[in-house]
C-alpha cells in the first residue's frame, strides 16, 4: 500500500455500541483508492455496522471515521452530504421502488446533486437517459430501462442497484451482503459484475460476505471480523485454512 497517499477510509480506534450491545471493538483500519476489500466473517460479527461506518450512516460511539481524509463526526451537514455523494452503497435489499420504472431507480443515484424541482420533473419526464442507459448496459441488462422495476428477476434487482450506484459515480462502493438474497448462480453472476466494474473504473470496493470462497476468488484483501473485532487484514493469496477456521470456530 502507498501511505504516502490518504486513504478512501480510515478507522482510528472505533468501537460501536447499540445499547449494552458492543458491535465493534477497537477497530484501527486504512482502504486506499482502487483496492477490492472483502469483510467476512459469521453472522453477528459487525460487517454490516462497519459498512454503516464507512458510510456515515452511522457515527462511531468511540473513535474516529475519516473518510476521504475528513473526520465525518466534525462535518457540518453540508459537507457531510458533500461526503455521502462520493460514497455508493448497494444494499441485501436493493433499496428499490418497485412500482417504478427502472429508470426512475437509477435516475436516484442523481439525488444529491438534483434540485427537488429538477427530480419531480424527471418523475414525470425522465432526464439524462443516456447515462441511465449506459449504466444499465454496463450492468447487462441495457433492456429493462423503461421496465416496472418489480417486473424484474431478484438478480435483475440487484444489477438495477449496481448501475444507480455508477449512476452517482462515486469514488468508492460499498456492498453490504450484496447476494444474501440470490440463490448461487445468480451470486456468482453478480460477484463478477462488481469484480468487472471495480476493475474497468478503478474504483474501491469494500463488500460484506458470508461466502468465503467467493470473496477469495473475487477480492484482493480480505479483512476477518470475529465477535466486532479485526482477526485478521491480509491480501487474499496470503489467507490460509487455519485462518478461515479460526474465524468461523464458535466463540
Amino acid at each position: 500500500m502507498n501511505n504516502e497517499k490518504l486513504p478512501i477510509f480510515e478507522l482510528k480506534n472505533v468501537t460501536q455500541q447499540f445499547g449494552q450491545f458492543q458491535a465493534l471493538t477497537a477497530l484501527n483500519l486504512q482502504i486506499f483508492a482502487g483496492e477490492s476489500v472483502a469483510l467476512v466473517g459469521a453472522s453477528g460479527a459487525g460487517k454490516s455496522t462497519l459498512i454503516s461506518l464507512l458510510n456515515g450512516t452511522l457515527l462511531p460511539s468511540q473513535g474516529e471515521v475519516w473518510v476521504l481524509g475528513r473526520n465525518i463526526a466534525h462535518l457540518r451537514p453540508q459537507l457531510r452530504r458533500q461526503v455521502h455523494r462520493e460514497i455508493g452503497t448497494i444494499y441485501q435489499q436493493f433499496h428499490l421502488v418497485d412500482n417504478l420504472q427502472v429508470i426512475h431507480n437509477l435516475n436516484a443515484g442523481h439525488l444529491g446533486r438534483w434540485s427537488l424541482l429538477k427530480a419531480a420533473i424527471s418523475l414525470i419526464y425522465p432526464l439524462e437517459v443516456e447515462t441511465a442507459a449506459k449504466a444499465l448496459k454496463q450492468v447487462g441488462i441495457p433492456e429493462k430501462l423503461f421496465e416496472r422495476t418489480d417486473s424484474l428477476s431478484g438478480g435483475q434487482q440487484q444489477r438495477v442497484a449496481i448501475a444507480r450506484s455508477l449512476v452517482q459515480n462515486p469514488t468508492a462502493i460499498l456492498a453490504d451482503e450484496p447476494i444474501s438474497s440470490l440463490d448461487p448462480e445468480r451470486s456468482r453472476e453478480i460477484m463478477d459484475l462488481l469484480r468487472q466494474l471495480s476493475q474497468e473504473t478503478g474504483k474501491t470496493l469494500v463488500s460484506s460476505l458470508h461466502a468465503i470462497e467467493l470473496a477469495r476468488s473475487h477480492y484482493q484483501r480480505l479483512i476477518g471480523l470475529k465477535a466486532g473485532r479485526i482477526l485478521f487484514d491480509t491480501p487474499t493469496e496470503v489467507l490460509t485454512e487455519a485462518m478461515i477456521e479460526e474465524l468461523y470456530r464458535a466463540c
